[in-house]
């Protein structure tokens, strides 16, 4: 199984919008992200969790030609404005796009995109098939999904197990039962914002001390702000087991759990 980071910035992405720090001037490819997202892959199957503002350039970087299912996290706004380009994937796979999220992300969605969802089958818009997450494990093709309840603040967010592989963005508060689902993942991406308190994030030390926690062979960071810092001098302050995620790494994972 393949997993591709897509983007691992914050909401704003960096470089942010007017903005002269070394982190958003830097040279260092690395310190240019996208918002946040992954695909993942095997041989016959291939998902994205969140559509954020930049899918539809995430797609040509990595010339996709098929996906065959879009996850949602959650209802904010950087991870589901690029819903509207799966319609690409509509023409070119000849599929209406499995869509799974939870009832309350549903209804957002409706509300975002009510052009898509309306009675009036206009010419060209997506076309949709929404499918509703719970705390079940659910199948798309070949891969199986664990949905994880994790905590956005006061916001419940879906983090998900897909193999040996767990994808935690957005939250700041894992339940111990929770978890349980997680231990035992060969590879963990778990946000990490900045080094300051936030309110609804981990910081870079409460994602340390979670990543030791979970014991996962590999840990990686995402939905990181220009605040963090470079790539280069951060990635240095890291033990062997724990990374910064870059828009664009690739990681073999194990599909059985």
């Amino acid at each position: 199984m393949k997993v591709t980071f897509l983007g691992t910035g914050t909401s704003q992405g960096v470089p942010l919008i007017g903005c002269t720090c070394k982190v958003c001037t830097s040279p260092d490819k690395k310190d240019n992200r996208l918002r946040s997202s992954v695909m993942i892959e095997d041989k016959n199957t291939n998902i994205v969790i969140d559509t954020g503002p930049d899918f539809r350039q995430q797609m040509l970087r990595e010339k996709v030609k098929k996906l065959d299912a879009v996850i949602f996290t959650h209802e904010h706004k950087d991870h589901i404005a690029g819903l509207d380009e799966v319609r690409a994937f509509n023409f070119i796979n000849g599929i209406v796009m499995p869509v799974y999220a939870t009832e309350r992300v549903q209804q957002a969605l409706k509300m975002e995109f009510a052009y898509i969802f309306a009675d009036l089958d206009y010419p060209g818009i997506p076309k949709i098939d929404l499918k509703t997450i719970t705390d079940n494990s659910f199948t798309v093709g070949d891969l199986k999904i664990q949905p994880i309840n994790v905590l956005h603040y006061k916001l419940p967010v879906k983090a998900f197990r897909v193999g040996n592989f767990s994808y935690i963005t957005d939250a700041n508060f894992i339940s111990p039962e929770e978890k349980e689902k997680i231990k035992g993942s060969e590879v963990v991406v778990i946000n990490a914002l900045r080094r300051n308190e936030h309110i609804s994030h981990f910081t870079f030390n409460e994602a340390i001390d979670l990543a030791n926690e979970l014991k996962a062979k590999k840990t990686y960071f995402t939905h990181i702000s220009h605040q963090l810092g470079l790539h280069s001098e951060v990635s240095l302050e890291l033990p062997d087991h724990i990374e910064l995620g870059y828009d664009g790494l690739q990681i073999e994972v194990s599909v059985r759990a």
